[in-house]
């Protein structure tokens, strides 16, 4: 038999200072050390520091690459190793010199000679020059000794930003240059440029310069956003970035806004900016359609705003915010709403889609009422957040999130345990935020179900056994809970239950695609899942029946069962015909979006094609495409023989069912009305707009995911009931200190890495489903 190596880790001690060290462990086997990727966990025997940081720079020759690294790691590394090579090729450089032969020595010290005089008296001609015209303006006279000398002032100019203010001696019989003396050369030299050439000069003499210690800056910028409470991830933002690389190209001379332009005049040009952006979308809505949706927001001072935003297949926009304070009564809902559908356009608009609470469906009723070309709708993601609720309300449900929230509640007030746990998961947390508070439950039981053999390795192990929390009586209760079959399977079930409805959850609420074509097939999974995991009709049917009595305006929405009709993915899937109340809902769509008789006409005849898969629909190319395009594209591409038939498919199957979840910062100005005065009112409600879209802007353009931090400091709210202490538990002082945490633990957490959307899969032929319960 082979002998089993014990690898010991070792701490990584501050003299280690290449920054690679911040990304491995380092362990040790006898007296051999090796370093492991805390990304792809490869274990490096031998090549040093060197060879991790080529493989975290993805560079080939040496080693593996790093599958897992994150980009800014990745550049980091690829810089490092840059200015490595620039290093040694200095090195080398000088090297060189120093061995070179005596004669060209000696030829380069009569050249400095012979040059250095020449640049010393222009110089002092250019310092007269300076002088004599004082009175002139310096930009008017440039003179051919200046042309002349340029590069040696820039080169004087480089001396003086690498030495600091000292004099530069240059070798040789070199005159020494004082730091007067370069600020009028670089006051003559900047005489011909303008401010923009002056600011790139200023960024290429501080890329010149030697790195310096930028603490002090990143003090600036966190006692800033601490003393104004903006959240953590206020960083991620594009914006932020922005603004700092702006600040930093424009010098020394940047003064600050002032309050009274950041509340006028750079409000103004804001507003006037996301205004064209808005028009710009405006101008597609004609083609694709688009959705106006309702969001409504308490404030701290408890007044209600109501933000309206239009979305569509090229994105979403926030039209405007109300202060609908004492508004919500069906009456006022219906006259707000119709001025915004009549602002933006009644024949632009397929769909309103609101909060499902009973004034805003009496509202909605009002509103197809008025205007009979378009659909009210509830959100999406509102019906599925109830179905959480009376999901989490059954008993057995309702005692396995609670056993599970004693364990994460112990866990995140205790940094030891937290700590423990975090190396044990492999830097993964047990508490998942999700969409709501609601949905938050089922989601953590998934993870607890995704980590279970972490988790018990951990319990057992001897590390917590030797522990001083394990002998507490909520570490005892842990073990318990963490030992327990009954728990687990328990979970796995809950799981069996809900997965597919979160992924339906973040299909409704996904910036990456519309959710029209993909709710209805959604659901439909949801539902045979939860029948393959009951198997018994009385079983199952529980569940149905929460689904149904919340999901039912939305099972037999036209624009929900026409999507799903015009889906080509799923409608070719399908053995038989397709049903006929899912095609009785794509009449309905066309009565009411194709007012003109003739053109419905079209549409029915150009079904017939659509169904056959006739001309082009039954190219290999439209069959592949199937699974490969949105399906508004695949309309767009191959719906040519069909053209009443595809310009209403795009309409349908570019619009969303819910509001996207931002990912902007969520403490708001607007939590802080306080006041109904119209002019401040007016005045808030452009803030709100400005501030919406360029959240969406964000979101929409940005290709970075950055993820939840593990600390839950960004997400409190979702998740207060899994982290806040227990009322028996309370941590000794100074135990919780949450600057113990282990910083070389890589916090990656668990998420999908398909799109839900695309493993909806094929194949919808059980009738029961359809016919939701009922019998077939």
């Amino acid at each position: 038999m082979g002998t089993i190596i014990q690898l010991e880790e070792v701490p990584i001690t501050p003299l280690k200072r290449d920054p690679a060290w911040k990304h491995v462990q380092m362990f040790k086997s006898g007296k051999k050390e090796q370093l492991k990727c805390i990304y792809c966990l490869k274990l490096f025997n031998g090549g040093g520091i060197y060879r991790v940081k080529e493989h975290l720079a993805c560079k080939k020759g040496n080693g593996a690459i790093c599958t897992r690294v994150p980009k800014d790691v990745r550049l980091d590394m690829e810089q490092c190793l840059e200015d490595g090579g620039s290093r040694s090729r200095s090195r080398k450089s000088k090297s060189k010199s120093k061995s070179g032969n005596t004669q060209k020595k000696q030829k380069k010290q009569k050249i400095e000679e012979e040059v250095m005089p020449m640049v010393s008296n222009q110089v002092d001609e250019v310092d007269e020059v300076v002088h004599a015209h004082a009175g002139e303006g310096v930009g008017k006279y440039v003179t051919t000794e200046k042309r002349k000398s340029q590069k040696d002032e820039e080169q004087i100019m480089v001396s003086n930003q690498v030495y600091g203010n000292h004099e530069v001696v240059h070798a040789g019989k070199g005159t020494s240059m004082n730091l007067e003396t370069t600020k009028k050369s670089r006051l003559m030299h900047s005489s011909d440029t303008d401010s923009d050439s002056e600011a790139v000069h200023d960024a290429e003499r501080n890329a010149l310069g030697p790195k310096k210690n930028d603490n002090h800056i990143k003090m600036a910028i966190g006692q800033f956003l601490y003393s104004v409470g903006a959240p953590f991830d206020a960083v991620n933002s594009i914006y932020f970035k922005q603004m700092v690389d702006v600040i930093s190209s424009s010098g020394s001379g940047f003064e600050c806004p002032s309050q009274r332009e950041l509340c006028g005049r750079v409000l103004k040009n804001c507003l006037e900016e996301m205004k064209i952006d808005v028009d710009r979308c405006r101008m597609k809505w004609g083609r694709t359609g688009c959705s106006i949706l309702v969001d409504q927001l308490t404030t701290e001072a408890g007044r209600v705003l109501l933000n309206f935003f239009a979305c569509s297949s090229d994105g979403i926009v926030c039209l405007k915010t109300f202060d609908a304070t004492g508004m919500l009564v069906p009456a006022k809902l219906y006259e707000l709403i119709r001025q915004v559908v009549e602002e933006v356009g009644v024949e632009q608009v397929v769909q309103v889609i609101t909060p499902g609470e009973e004034q805003y469906v009496v509202a909605g009723k009002w509103l197809t009422d008025t205007f009979p070309t378009l659909f009210w709708s509830p959100s999406a993601a509102y019906c599925i957040d109830l179905i959480f609720e009376d999901f989490g309300n059954l008993e057995w449900i309702s005692i396995v999130i609670e056993q599970a929230r004693s364990v994460t509640r112990f866990v995140y007030n205790s940094s030891a345990v937290l700590s423990m746990l975090r190396r044990y998961t492999s830097g993964n947390d047990i508490v998942d935020p999700a969409y709501s508070h609601l949905s938050t439950n089922f989601s953590t039981i998934k993870r607890f179900v995704d980590l279970k053999q972490k988790l018990q390795a951990m319990v057992t192990s001897q590390e917590w056994m030797d522990c001083p929390y394990s002998k507490k009586t909520e570490g005892l209760e842990m073990l318990d809970i963490l030992s327990d079959q009954v728990f687990w399977s328990s979970c796995e079930m809950i799981s069996r239950l809900t997965v597919p409805l979160l992924g339906v959850l973040r299909i409704a609420t996904s910036e990456s695609r519309p959710a029209m074509g993909y709710i209805y097939a959604g659901i439909y999974r949801a539902k045979e899942a939860i029948k393959k995991a009951l198997v018994k009709r009385e079983e199952y049917m529980v569940y149905w029946n929460i689904i149904h009595n919340r999901w039912e305006r939305l099972w037999n929405h036209p624009l929900h069962a026409a999507g799903f009709y015009l889906n080509p993915k799923f409608f070719y899937s399908i053995q038989g015909d397709m049903q006929t109340e899912i095609l009785s809902r794509l009449f309905d769509c066309i009565e009411r979006l194709v007012p003109e008789s003739k053109i419905q006409d079209k549409i029915v005849k150009e079904i017939s094609l659509y169904k056959t898969a006739a001309g082009d629909f039954g190219r290999k190319m439209a069959i592949r495409a199937r699974n490969n395009l949105l399906p508004s594209e695949w309309w767009s591409t191959y719906g040519g023989s069909c053209p009443n038939l595809s310009r209403l498919s795009i309409r349908v199957l570019g619009q969303t069912c819910s509001l996207p979840i931002c990912k902007g910062s969520q403490n708001s100005f607007q939590q802080k009305v306080t006041t109904g005065n119209f002019i401040v009112s007016q005045h808030l409600s452009d803030l709100a707009f400005v501030q919406h879209n360029l959240q969406l802007r964000q979101m929409f353009t940005s290709k970075e995911q950055t993820l939840s931090d593990p600390s839950f400091f960004n997400s409190i709210g979702m998740v207060e009931e899994w982290i806040r202490p227990g009322d028996l538990f309370v941590e000794e002082k100074g135990s919780s200190d949450w600057m113990v945490l282990d910083p070389s633990v890589n916090s990656t957490l668990i998420r999908p890495l398909n799109d839900e959307a695309e493993e909806l899969g094929e194949g919808f032929d059980d009738l029961e489903i359809f016919a939701y319960g009922k019998d077939v």
